[in-house]
């Protein structure tokens, strides 16, 4: 099955307008289909550069921009996308089509994720730094933003006294639903006790009202090492998000840190996330071996070996696993593809994983089988991109920004 059409992609981009640009809603446009790209791959040209990328045939490839350190993407109904740089404390501006950046917005510390909602009435912007969640009134073709209004205040970042001045995780990431705005607040660590008891909680999401004045404050889940993709499943209230879960874990069963053991252990995870939901970090880590799907828990060797810091037979199981160290960062529905995740890549792998995007086409509700959607981004020696986030178009397109190269590329498929 192809990509959806103009109409239903017509559709999308109303309820865009209506609702939340990176979580849309409605029934109608939720991704029914079972597009399963996998093998069929073939190598494409990307123009405006000398690489090539692999794609469903048909599909085409393009640089749309080039921002350096390009990260989270936000499609606007009035066709320009916003790309954030935390390392500039900016978010840019690309017109509609593509082309040259501008800046957007500058001012916050290291403004991360965005997303487009309606509350109250009116269209805002949401943007999250690390120490706040604020928004900017939607204006169709504005160039920049206008009067920034605090949502959230008093995020944790690394200024925080028992930190030292170190957070391992200090980006936040957000999702919006209605009038309930969802931030990530991740872990300062690869693995610390020290993060469950903090007030708020690290490793976590946590809910606010989205209508601010810091208001409605409330834990949502834990255990949730570093969950970077929030979105809302189309046609639901049902939170997802991808998480990078730790590194460098020591096998239970030798109680050392085997290669092989730590290239596959402990895996990323896709989560629906409950309320009041435990996922394990730091103290229990899913267990691989019978599957991906509904894993059980093992105690952590050093910060749980007897079971006395948390049980992890009570642990809530993770939905999906995806290959350990792949660092899956943004994730967005997208019809007929289902759920769209962008693998930022190993660093500690002694074979590389990850450099790609995947898709789990959305089947009941719930995701079918992982299929490989982009690929060709990791060179022999190392790779010459990082996938960040994706973004959908109005076309079917779908553009994919890269960290590393400072590139959003756009994706293409063929008419239908």
């Amino acid at each position: 099955m192809r990509p959806a059409g103009p109409l239903a992609l017509l559709a999308l981009l109303a309820t865009l307008v209506a609702g939340c640009a990176k979580d849309p809603a409605p029934p109608e446009v939720a991704p029914t289909g079972n597009v399963s790209p996998g093998t069929g791959l073939a190598p494409v040209p990307i123009a405006g550069t000398d690489h090539t990328v692999n794609l469903p045939k048909g599909w085409t490839a393009a640089v749309y921009a080039r921002v350096p350190k390009a990260r989270f993407l936000l499609a606007l109904p009035d066709g320009a996308v916003l790309v954030s740089r935390p390392d500039a404390g900016q978010v840019m501006r690309v017109p509609a089509g593509g082309g040259e950046p501008a800046t957007f917005l500058s001012g916050l510390d290291r403004p991360h994720d965005m997303v487009l909602a309606t509350v109250g009435g009116r269209q805002w912007i949401y943007v999250a730094a690390v120490d706040r969640v604020v928004r900017y009134p939607y204006t169709a073709g504005a160039a920049t933003a206008g009067a920034a209004e605090v949502v959230v205040d008093g995020l944790p970042d690394e200024s925080l006294p028992e930190l030292g001045g170190k957070y391992g995780h200090v980006l936040k990431n957000i999702a919006l639903d209605g009038d309930t705005l969802y931030v990530s607040i991740a872990s300062t660590c690869n693995a610390c006790a020290s993060d469950t008891v903090s007030d708020p909680i690290r490793g976590s999401v946590y809910r606010w009202d989205a209508a601010g004045h810091n208001s409605g404050k409330a834990l949502v889940a834990k255990g949730l090492r570093n969950a970077e993709g929030l979105a809302i499943a189309p046609g639901t209230h049902d939170l997802w998000v991808v998480v990078n879960n730790r590194d460098n874990i020591i096998d239970p069963a030798t109680g050392s840190k085997d290669t092989a053991y730590v290239d596959n252990h402990p895996p990323e995870e896709f989560i629906r996330v409950k309320q009041g939901g435990f996922y394990g970090w730091p103290f229990c880590n899913p267990d691989p071996s019978g599957g991906l799907r509904n894993m059980p828990f093992q105690r952590d060797y050093e910060l749980n070996r007897d079971g006395a810091a948390a049980d992890c037979e009570a642990a809530t199981p993770v939905d999906v696993g995806i290959q350990a160290h792949s660092a899956p960062l943004g994730l967005t529905f997208v019809p007929d593809l289902g759920a769209v995740i962008a693998l930022h890549g190993s660093w500690n792998r002694s074979k590389p994983t990850g450099y790609k995007v995947i898709n789990f086409p959305w089947v009941d509700g719930r995701p079918g089988d992982q299929h490989d959607l982009a690929t060709g981004f990791l060179g022999a020696e190392s790779p010459w991109a990082r996938p960040v986030d994706v973004a959908l178009l109005a076309d079917g397109s779908l553009l994919v920004s890269d960290d590393f190269g400072g590139n959003v590329f756009r994706f293409t498929p063929p008419p239908g």
